[in-house]
């Protein structure tokens, strides 16, 4: 089948399931535009309305992806960061939408930032900048965006993210731990709810696919034991040999 058919009705499919998608028209006609199936391996798996993993990273379903442009609205020439690069097919969207000059990326796995630059070039997108980097600590040398989207989890948003928005700008993310509500955050604060979503936590440096230690919870369980060693007193100290004396 043609390819330009098969977004066509991904685009159709979405808002069939679901009216209140795809609400923004620029969203849809870039959904409508962006070649999906070069970021994928074959036109079944792009097309299709799941989510997928590559390279140790969650491929978003377009659903999802529909979801997040929706809340974040960005209008043309607006400048967008998008944290959390994956396969770059959401930078291509922003792309799309604001020009592919006016559009960054991160991701804090190498391997995983190769594979979006990659990608987005295969697509005709290869002026949008990728960059291997921490997250939380956004591109503050393209600083300020009017809009950032953060495609993890984080139980409050990252102060530097919001340091890098324009006065107006909005950052989109997933709020919460366990449970997640996906929110719109202007001026500091949370204006909008988008309801419920469940996305794998922000990772800061050490947590990425393919580090020594990736797992949040062995540093804090190394963090918290060094902080028991140095506040032990007493009898709880090491064992003194008092016959070397």
């Amino acid at each position: 089948m043609d390819r330009a058919v098969l977004r066509e009705d991904m685009v159709d499919g979405l808002r069939h399931r679901n009216e209140s998608l795809l609400s923004e028209a620029s969203v849809a006609s870039a959904m409508g535009s962006v070649p999906r199936h070069d970021f994928f391996d074959d036109d079944r798996t792009a097309y299709a309305d799941r989510e997928t993993e590559r390279l140790g990273t969650r491929v978003l379903a377009p659903s999802t992806v529909a979801r997040l442009f929706d809340a974040l609205a960005p209008d043309p020439d607006d400048s967008v960061l998008i944290v959390g690069a994956g396969i770059g097919y959401t930078a291509a969207l922003a792309a799309e939408i604001v020009g592919p000059q006016r559009v960054e990326a991160v991701d804090i796995t190498r391997r995983v930032v190769y594979e979006a630059r990659e990608n987005l070039a295969s697509a005709g997108y290869d002026a949008v900048l990728v960059d291997c980097r921490d997250g939380s600590e956004g591109l503050p040398e393209y600083a300020p965006y009017d809009r950032i989207l953060l495609e993890a989890a984080a139980v409050n948003p990252p102060r530097a993210l919001l340091d890098q928005l324009a006065p107006d700008g909005r950052l989109v993310m997933p709020l919460g731990a366990r449970d997640q509500t996906l929110v719109s955050v202007e001026g500091g604060d949370v204006t909008e709810r988008h309801g419920g979503v469940a996305f794998a936590p922000l990772l800061v440096e050490g947590e990425q696919s393919g580090a020594v230690e990736r797992n949040r919870t062995h540093r804090e369980d190394r963090e918290r034991a060094q902080q028991a060693a140095q506040s032990r007193t007493g009898w709880e100290q090491d064992w003194i040999d008092w016959d070397g004396y």
